[in-house]
């Protein structure tokens, strides 16, 4: 049954009230998506919306439709290659200029969430925000001792409605599933219920917090990143320290202060992949938003860190995957690849690797030694998924968080400096990573690190073994008692069956002579009757 059919209905009253049906011309659109077009028309609120030539549209539908639309828009503005210039515009506003909730509420919930007067918090609060996105809305402050602030507060009642629309994406993943054998190989169930708790966490700003004190902690002292201080949190609110900088898209600024944008992209595909190699640790919403750039120092700028929200770690075994997985890919070594993804566990039995090798090369080859100018990172994961769906390749819900990631800086890039060779950089870079997860010195220390607690189990060893006896010995009773059971259950069976053969063989006998007697039987019967009666009495 499909769930909250109001609320379906709403959203196809949002679509038909700012006429999307108009954003794209028709022959452009594969088949399937002109019957949607041609749904949203059938609306009654279409009919009379004078919204047809508003340019912002689209920016205002996905703000009607909610958070989980708007994070879509995000997503989406980082795809210039993608999406035609007057839709990106409306998309961009998303990252920071989402409709604001009222100053007066902000102030309200700070009160209730920090236990204490605004007044009392902060020397001047700003009532005019600074930025509006999908969760929450930010603030400029100043504390009494003078330092400048930035005050986020969580936008009131959305909890509920995110709750309904993933109720609704859910349906929607099972149901593709049943029918897409793709959908299948993603495990599209999965990535929505993951993707549904990392939502939910982003609705608490004690997770960010901490989140940001981590990342803080890996860069403390870094050329290369800076993350800004948390001052206060709470569930609704975080306080952390004013940076000053532009957003990492506004590349006409950097032109204008004489920035070195190469150097600039270089840095970010360094730390990206510093977090997800060095600290398993990376911005997993990565959109312009939320990645800015220091202009205070020109010739030497940072990166700054904001809203550290969402957040991706993969487990050692992962890391080391994707890690010579793309290595394997940079050497131009498919089978090494296909060898790779086989011995991660994703390859089903009886596949056979040499044609997946074979298309793994056409699909992939093409892009190693290609500027990200001329890479379609979005694109070449389409392929791979397709491919995916032909070899029934079982893909890990928790690498497609960093498929996403890598979707957004891709996207970034392309922006920042199109020329930069993503390859030579990021060769050495995990050469050196993976071979210092095999260095025996590396893994030694390790194992001696772990030794205390190693040694702190095996205090425990010797109950663990008498219960793991016990436990045996319990069970080869439990076997016995079920084996003589059956033992007895098969004796019956045959006592059963030997009675019903000797019933069976009488009532043969009784009927042939009934057939050539009937009289003589009817004296066996009454002769039986009366040696069974004689038998109950004397019992």
């Amino acid at each position: 049954m499909i769930p909250h059919v109001s609320r379906l209905i709403e959203l196809w009253r949002i679509a038909a009230h700012y006429r999307l049906d108009t954003l794209f011309p028709a022959e452009e659109l594969p088949e399937k998506a002109r019957h949607i077009l041609s749904l949203i028309r059938m609306h009654p609120a279409a009919w009379s919306s004078k919204e047809r030539k508003n340019p912002l549209k689209l920016k205002q539908a996905l703000e009607d439709m909610g958070p989980l639309a708007i994070k879509l828009g995000q997503l989406l503005s980082t795809r210039r290659d993608l999406i035609p210039p007057e839709v990106l515009q409306q998309l961009v506003l998303l990252q920071d200029r989402v409709k604001p909730f009222g100053s007066d509420v902000a102030q309200m919930r700070i009160q209730e969430s920090l236990k204490a007067d605004v007044n009392t918090l902060f020397a001047r609060f700003d009532e005019q925000p600074l930025a509006a996105a999908s969760i929450a809305q930010v603030h400029t402050a100043a504390l009494h001792d003078g330092r400048e602030v930035v005050v986020k507060v969580t936008r009131p009642n959305i909890r509920q409605q995110i709750l309904q629309d993933f109720e609704i994406l859910e349906w929607l993943g099972h149901f593709l599933e049943k029918r897409l054998e793709a959908a299948r190989a993603l495990h599209l169930s999965e990535i929505i219920q993951d993707y549904r708790q990392i939502i939910l966490k982003e609705l608490d700003l004690t997770l960010e917090a901490d989140n940001t004190r981590r990342m803080r902690h890996y860069f403390t002292g870094s050329s290369m990143m800076y993350v800004p201080e948390v001052y206060m949190d709470s569930k609704d609110v975080m306080v952390a320290e004013r940076i000053t900088g532009v957003p990492i898209s506004d590349v006409a600024t950097f032109d204008r202060l004489g920035m070195d944008r190469a150097d600039l992209a270089q840095k970010g595909l360094t730390i990206f992949f510093t977090q997800v190699f060095r600290d398993n640790f990376f911005h997993a919403d990565m959109h312009p938003g939320n990645v800015f750039v220091e202009t205070i120092n020109p010739q030497n700028p940072r990166f700054i860190a904001l809203d550290c929200a969402i957040m991706g770690e993969l487990s050692k075994h992962d890391q080391m995957t994707v890690a010579r997985m793309l290595l394997a890919v940079m050497n131009s070594d498919f089978m090494q690849l296909i060898q790779i993804v086989h011995q991660a566990g994703w390859i089903p039995p009886g596949t056979d690797q040499d044609a997946l090798a074979r298309e793994m090369r056409r699909t992939v080859g093409p892009m190693v030694s290609k500027p990200m100018h001329e890479l379609d990172f979005a694109g070449i994961l389409i392929e791979v998924m397709d491919i995916a769906r032909r070899f029934h390749l079982e893909i890990p819900p928790q690498l497609m968080l960093l498929l996403k990631t890598l979707v957004h800086v891709e996207g970034l890039g392309t922006d920042l400096y199109p020329e930069l060779d993503i390859w030579s950089l990021a060769k050495p870079i995990l050469t050196d990573w993976v071979k210092a997860q095999m260095n025996p010195q590396k893994n030694l220390k390790e194992l001696g690190q772990k030794i205390p607690d190693l040694l702190l189990g095996a205090q425990d060893l010797p109950t663990l073994m008498i219960d793991s006896l016990n436990g045996l010995k319990n069970q080869s009773a439990w076997h016995a008692k079920q084996l003589n059971e059956l033992q007895s259950m098969r004796l019956q069976m045959e006592h059963q069956q030997k009675r019903s053969w000797i019933f069976g063989s009488v009532m043969a006998i009784l009927l042939s002579i009934a057939i050539i007697s009937p009289w003589f039987v009817s004296v066996i019967l009454i002769v039986l009757a009366s040696i069974l009666a004689i038998w109950r009495v004397a019992k």
